[in-house]
């Protein structure tokens, strides 16, 4: 028992340590190369630079407007993309207002030249004749059709009798449909339509009919939206912030590191091995995970985040203490330890990361920055404190190193 406790101690602290530099500094042996996992995790604004603007929508009374908001972002962004800004963000900030992030841009002039243009929509024959444009469209929306996802339009009486006259006359033939000059769609003409419905087919997910749905509606019917601010963010400054906050994250977290095994000897180093698998659990998520984005405030998160799993630590083993101060085996305290823990760790935890969803939810900018990496964290943090402490421990344990003074107990007997 002895021995295979050792062994996989070992394992576990070589594994940790390969990891970790596989993460800090990458791998290359010949054509296989593995980049450090900290150039995985996409940085925002503040640290990395560029221009961001806050954008308010205007709601003249128009009927659904979480869509018509919802469509209107989706054209921003298909406009970005298309202009090649790939790596824009556009996302919505509040109820009505909408924030377009705009990484490595230097000149604000760029961004409002595309997002100052109207919307085009318009639909062609297969002449490239222009039928109708978007404001001949009264409504577009996802729907099931014969057990295929599709999206079904109206029209104005003028786009009826335009479609009608067009459809007739192109059976068979394709109809594409253009917004700001790019093909989202070329459907096929199967029958005239000529009642001003009528839907559009095609192998498409719901999500792909939304989407499809959202940008002939927003192209139809766009929002008015008035710039409220627009700043740009240098990127010396984002590098400085970015290498002071590491900085200070690594002097923390190893006077922490310190004072968890000067506190609780052995399991205070057991609590820093958890601790180390901890930190690349946490950046390996922020790395893989779509959409987020590592900000100043996410930084204050990710230390926030470590010290509420360093906190779960100390619960746990002030348990263990109190038990074995009780006159319990050290085997029984470590078990009964993280029982009588496991309830205070878990309701700290939970509330924390209601918090840190409802601010993700409808916070905005940096604050969703902020809460976002707090929640990740936080759950990282449960569960290296309820299983991978707990692993290393019962290890510990296995190495059958039951003096008292080991675990932080005052006296040296034998427990």
């Amino acid at each position: 028992m002895k021995r295979k406790s050792a062994i996989s101690l070992i394992i576990v602290v070589l594994l940790v340590a390969a990891l970790g530099t596989l993460a800090v500094c990458g791998l290359q042996i010949g054509a296989l190369k593995i980049k450090p996992l900290a150039s995985g995790i996409s940085q925002g604004l503040d640290l990395r630079g560029g221009v961001y603007a806050v954008y308010q929508a205007q709601d003249e009374g128009q009927e659904d407007f979480s869509s018509l908001l919802a469509g209107t972002m989706a054209v921003l962004s298909n406009r970005l993309v298309s202009q090649g800004y790939t790596e824009a963000t556009v996302s919505q900030q509040g109820l009505d207002r909408i924030r377009v992030e705009i990484p490595d841009v230097d000149d604000p002039n760029e961004i409002l030249t595309i997002i100052g243009q109207p919307a085009l929509l318009q639909f062609k024959d297969p002449n490239g004749e222009v039928i109708m444009e978007g404001d001949s469209i009264s409504t577009a929306t996802a729907a099931m059709y014969e057990g295929k996802y599709v999206v079904e339009f109206s029209l104005n009486s003028e786009g009826t009798t335009a479609f009608a006259e067009a459809t007739t006359e192109f059976v068979n033939q394709t109809i594409s449909i253009e917004l700001d000059g790019n093909v989202i769609s070329a459907p096929t003409v199967n029958t005239p339509i000529t009642t001003g419905q009528g839907y559009i087919e095609g192998n498409m997910t719901l999500e792909e009919a939304q989407n499809l749905a959202m940008l002939i509606q927003s192209g139809a019917l766009p929002l008015t939206i008035e710039q409220l601010e627009m700043r740009t963010i240098s990127a010396t400054l984002g590098e400085d912030a970015l290498s002071t906050s590491v900085l200070a994250a690594i002097i923390g977290v190893a006077l922490v590191m310190l004072y968890m095994v000067i506190l609780y000897r052995l399991p205070g180093c057991m609590s820093v091995l958890a601790l180390c698998i901890y930190i690349l659990i946490d950046l390996f998520l922020l790395a893989v995970i779509p959409g987020v984005q590592l900000t100043l405030p996410g930084i204050a998160g990710i230390i926030l985040s470590i010290g509420m799993a360093v906190d779960a630590n100390v619960i746990i083993f002030e348990r263990i203490k109190e038990e074995i101060i009780s006159g319990k085996t050290v085997r029984s305290s470590v078990e009964a330890g993280f029982k009588r823990a496991f309830s205070a760790i878990l309701d700290s935890n939970v509330t924390t990361i209601i918090a840190g969803v409802v601010l993700m939810i409808f916070g905005t900018g940096t604050i969703k920055g902020f809460a976002v990496t707090l929640t990740i964290g936080v759950i990282v943090s449960m569960f290296t404190a309820i299983f991978v402490t707990r692993y290393l421990l019962r290890l510990a344990v296995g190495l059958d190193l039951s003096s008292r003074r080991l675990y932080g107990v005052k006296g040296g007997q034998e427990a």
